[in-house]
């Protein structure tokens, strides 16, 4: 059985990082095939399979800031990585901008052993005092960053096109419906912004990691926000990485790009991580991978758990390393391609990847995310407005049920 747990864990970490390089595969679309697809291995060991999947996802929420910060094409976890990446990418450091969320992440494995603790002690007392109220929960929420805007006009517009969009996609036979409405939104619309602008990427500078680094004050203050908005995101559903980060930033304080590239690589981590704690303590998948690790064992023993924190904490180490070197890499020949035409045939292949795993209508929602996306940016509202598509349909939900 140990060979079989090794060897789906090295698996899981190559398709990590295929799916998180590749535009406009979420994470949560590789799960949900998954999930389509687990009678096929049948022959294979549950706790095998949920090995592979945890490896992959852990794997994933490294990586996946890469084509974010180089080729501007985030995913609905990390898209807010994008523009103070870029502001870097710009000065020839994208490879610190990657490396800062890598730091994040590597910083995100004990703040999860941590929380898992306290998860399994408090979460279930927890979560039934605050299920009664997660709609009210959820518009607190959403009109606190609403009216942080300095146009809230115009933010309120952006959440509620955002949200109906979500409503629409969820409510009319759309196939993969996170797919197209999260690409649009937070993908096809920077892309086509990008090719626009006809931005000119610099020779990159690729520093030694112990040149890149926070003073200790910074590290420390950040490292708490952290642990306080990231867990909290952790089990509520509606609200994910996104909200996680913009609480985490009112926390810090602070909005400066190096520290908040570092909060949001720790986020995503944490999220990811804990949601496989949170459907041990109450026996619900806040993500996608989650739910596919949720579906095959049924119920997570005390003995799972402790595999699966270990995959998490093994894979993590393994994924920073990698991080690094597909950075550098990256970051030695992004200067040499027209990033225009970059972006074009990004944009192409988001697409034709809806095409191939959508159908009509979810098209018909890629280009009106699209076209909602463009309106938030140059309307200069901060892209978390965007999150509507799934808040609102989650508060409709929880208000209604």
């Amino acid at each position: 059985m140990m060979f079989e747990i090794i060897i789906a864990l090295f698996i899981g970490i190559f398709f990590g990082v295929c799916s998180g390089l590749f535009p406009g595969i979420h994470i949560n679309l590789v799960a949900a095939f998954l999930l389509a697809s687990i009678g096929y291995f049948s022959g294979i060991e549950g706790i095998v399979l949920v090995v592979f999947i945890v490896a992959m996802a852990i794997t994933h929420t490294f990586i996946d800031f890469i084509p974010s910060v180089f080729l501007g094409a985030p995913d609905d976890e990390n898209f807010l990585a994008v523009l103070p990446g870029h502001e870097l990418l710009r000065k020839g450091r994208g490879h610190e901008a990657v490396v800062l969320t890598l730091y994040g992440g590597l910083i995100a494995l004990p703040i999860i052993l941590i929380f898992s603790v306290v998860f399994i002690l408090f979460l279930p007392i927890v979560f039934g005092f605050v299920k009664s109220i997660i709609a009210y929960i959820l518009i607190f929420s959403s009109l606190y960053l609403v009216f942080r805007e300095k146009e809230f006009i115009l933010g309120i517009v952006v959440f509620l096109m955002a949200g109906f969009l979500g409503l629409f996609a969820f409510n009319l036979p759309v196939r993969e419906p996170l797919l197209p409405l999260l690409s649009g939104l937070f993908g096809l619309s920077g892309l086509i912004i990008s090719v626009k602008t006809k931005t000119k990427i610099p020779r990159q500078k690729i520093s030694k990691l112990k040149e890149i680094r926070m003073n200790v004050k910074d590290f420390l203050k950040t490292s708490f926000a952290v642990a306080v908005a990231a867990p909290l995101c952790s089990f509520l559903p509606g609200i994910g990485s996104g909200h996680a980060a913009i609480i985490g930033s009112e926390i810090s304080g602070s909005r400066e790009k190096r520290k908040f590239l570092f909060l949001v690589g720790a986020v995503n981590t944490v999220v990811m991580g804990l949601s496989f704690v949170t459907v041990y303590a109450i026996g619900k998948g806040r993500t996608g991978s989650a739910a596919v690790v949720q579906e095959i064992l049924g119920e997570i023993s005390f003995r799972d758990l402790l595999l699966i924190l270990g995959v998490v904490v093994v894979v993590g180490l393994i994924a920073f390393v990698l991080g690094v070197g597909l950075s550098k890499f990256f970051a030695r020949y992004v200067m040499r391609f027209n990033y225009s035409k970059i972006s074009l045939i990004v944009a192409g292949i988001l697409v034709i990847v809806n095409l191939i795993l959508s159908n009509w209508i979810g098209i018909v929602v890629l280009i009106t995310g699209a076209a909602v996306g463009i309106f938030c940016v140059t309307s200069n509202v901060r892209r978390i407005q965007m999150m509507g598509c799934l808040l609102l349909p989650s508060i409709v939900y929880y208000l209604t049920t």
